[in-house]
């Protein structure tokens, strides 16, 4: 499992396959059956708790069944916006997700590699992101702060190394499972209601933050045990942006959509976060990534792996019960 490490390599958005990363990702894709097959069949649909290998910084995952809910707000909800229509029904298959967004503890192993276990020849510049030419935490924190300002690209890759590094397959959520595990059977502005008055107790936003973010699992989880799907930091998902999307679910059900991203931008970004305001943080709430969020880069080209202006931006991960293809895996991580 560790000697994939050497070869993590980035790959473009295009539909173009690099042949090389193709077969990296079958390496890992063997590495990962292999280790499921030797887990027993009832703890593979219970919560668990992971260390990552060499360090002592470890993540929760929470499993969600199987089921089906309503996507998108309804024409009278406060703050609605037109890309949140029209409602529709989508299901969605079992997978595990983050219990909090992806922290700096978790993140920094990645950037930096892990000390006296991984050497500079198994962790190199193409596999881990360059050195930021800013610094990405912009003081408001590290160690149980949400990992902010990545690409859409980064969050990938670092999906990508985990799965390398631990055996289990890591990706970003669909938008679909984002808004299923946001919602946790509620159909309310938020998960815990219609009152704003109770965001306090579940969200840091901009009436409570202090203006930055703060420490992951502080305020009160969503009815599935989800920490900040509410503020914090807004969260990417897989799919490209497209304002008329639900439009062509209006008369049919969803299942396990997708929108695979044919270009780098627009990606859509879920939960709103510590510098927005109450209804920007709804569960139905949706909004496009922009290259502005690059715009304090003065590198040229600009770097694959920051956005220097997202100080509010982060991700959390999935894990599908069901394991997909090698193919399915390289579309996932180099979409």
């Amino acid at each position: 499992m560790l000697g994939l490490m050497a070869r993590l390599v980035t790959a473009s958005s295009s539909a173009e396959v690099d042949p090389d990363e193709m077969e990296l990702v079958r390496e890992i894709h063997a590495a990962i059956l292999a280790q499921e097959e030797e887990l027993a069949d009832e703890v593979k649909k219970e919560p668990y708790s992971v260390s990552i290998p060499g360090s002592r910084v470890s993540y929760e995952m929470i499993f969600i069944p199987a089921g089906d809910f309503v996507m998108g707000s309804p024409e009278s909800e406060v703050g609605r916006a037109p890309d949140e229509g029209p409602r529709h029904r989508v299901e969605v298959a079992a997978f595990w997700m983050g219990e909090v967004p992806v922290t700096w503890n978790e993140f920094n192993l990645f950037m930096h590699g892990i000390e006296g276990y991984e050497s500079e020849e198994t962790v190199d510049a193409v596999s881990r992101p360059s050195p930021p030419y800013l610094d990405m935490t912009f003081g408001m924190g590290t160690d149980g702060f949400p990992a902010v300002s990545m690409t859409h690209h980064a969050a990938n890759k670092y999906c990508q190394w985990l799965s390398a590094k631990t055996g289990h397959f890591y990706r970003l959520p669909t938008e679909a499972e984002w808004e299923y595990a946001a919602r946790a059977g509620t159909e309310t502005l938020w998960s815990f209601g219609d009152d704003p008055e109770d965001l306090d107790d579940f969200a840091w936003y901009r009436g409570n933050s202090g203006s930055q973010s703060r420490p992951v699992g502080q305020k009160r989880p969503n009815p599935w045990g989800f920490y900040d799907m509410h503020g914090n930091v807004w969260e990417w998902t897989l799919d490209q942006y497209r304002a008329d999307r639900y439009e062509k679910f209006e008369d049919q059900v969803a299942v396990n959509p997708w929108e695979k991203a044919a270009t780098e931008y627009p990606r859509v970004v879920r939960g709103g976060s510590w510098n927005d305001g109450p209804l920007d943080l709804r569960s139905a709430a949706r909004r496009a990534s922009h290259p502005d969020w690059k715009m304090m880069d003065p590198q040229l080209p600009q770097s694959r792996w920051y956005h220097t202006n997202a100080p509010w931006l982060g991700f959390r991960i999935v894990r599908p019960l069901e394991i997909p293809s090698p193919e399915e895996m390289y579309e996932y991580w180099n979409r």
